[in-house]
């Protein structure tokens, strides 16, 4: 069964860091896309940071860093410098694929239960 369960987020200040946790089971990183996406209130679901499989490695744009750790079957999204519209529920996700995959919420198909990320200013 594929699972995964999300951890790490919070109420910090401006400014501060979160480590986001994603705790899998039930698949490959290598065989899989595995990706992070949020949703602010009031706005779509979007792609924050995914690597494409079945090469990963930690990526990085702008202030958010993508992670996999193989051997604990865990990736994480490292945020730095937080503003306030960081302010969102933070999911991981995973989907079997061949190649890389487009970086969408609809492309994925194995979700994390979301944890908040709270930015006050």
């Amino acid at each position: 069964e594929v699972q995964l369960v999300e951890s790490g987020g919070g109420l910090v200040q401006a400014g501060g860091s979160l480590r986001l946790s994603c705790a899998t089971s039930g698949f490959s990183f290598g065989d899989y896309a595995i990706g992070w996406f949020r949703q602010a209130p009031g706005k779509e679901h979007e792609g924050v940071l995914c690597i494409a499989t079945p090469y990963y490695t930690e990526s990085v744009k702008g202030r958010f860093t993508i992670s996999s750790d193989n051997v604990r079957n865990t990736f994480y999204l490292q945020i730095n410098n937080l503003i306030p519209d960081d302010t969102a529920v933070y999911y991981c996700a995973a989907h079997p694929s061949w190649a890389g995959i487009p970086c969408q919420p609809n492309e994925y198909s194995f979700w994390g239960q979301g944890t908040q990320v709270t930015v006050s200013s």
